[in-house]
């Protein structure tokens, strides 16, 4: 909701009070510091890409520590960040919700659905431990 209603009004409203007290100077100033914001989040967006383009897509070093940072509502752009790697797509492209997996060396995965491009869930999938064999060793 803020993104889609309050935020473009807020903008508006500063564009009016600008122009109100400064004229188009104030505007100017007012447009340079929007443009200022774009370009910042958008070379936020381009490094947070690049590092990912180095790395397998749907690996994280270890699924557990990801489980324990995720939380509801982050974006995936703030999860391929956390990871340094795109999600391996599971759902049919542009289709809500997404799902994403991310695994590790150990075989462990979490699985994250995501909604409107927010976190709605995930699941950390674990593989059960094999049992260790004992050697008994007798003598002779």
């Amino acid at each position: 909701m803020f993104q889609k209603i309050i935020l473009p009004i807020l903008i508006a409203a500063t564009f009016v009070a600008s122009y109100t007290y400064y004229q188009w100077s104030g505007v100017a100033i007012v447009a340079s510091g929007l443009v200022t914001w774009v370009l910042l989040h958008f070379s936020r967006m381009m490094q947070i890409l690049r590092r990912a383009a180095n790395r397998p897509i749907g690996y994280v070093g270890s699924a557990v520590m990801l489980n324990a940072k995720l939380q509801k509502g982050k974006s995936l752009m703030h999860v391929v960040a956390m990871t340094k790697a795109l999600g391996e797509l599971l759902s049919v492209k542009d289709v809500q919700p997404e799902v994403f997996r991310w695994s590790d060396g150990t075989q462990s995965h979490v699985t994250a659905t995501f909604v409107g491009g927010k976190l709605q869930s995930w699941e950390l999938f674990r593989p059960a431990e094999k049992p260790e064999i004992e050697l008994k060793i007798e003598p002779i």
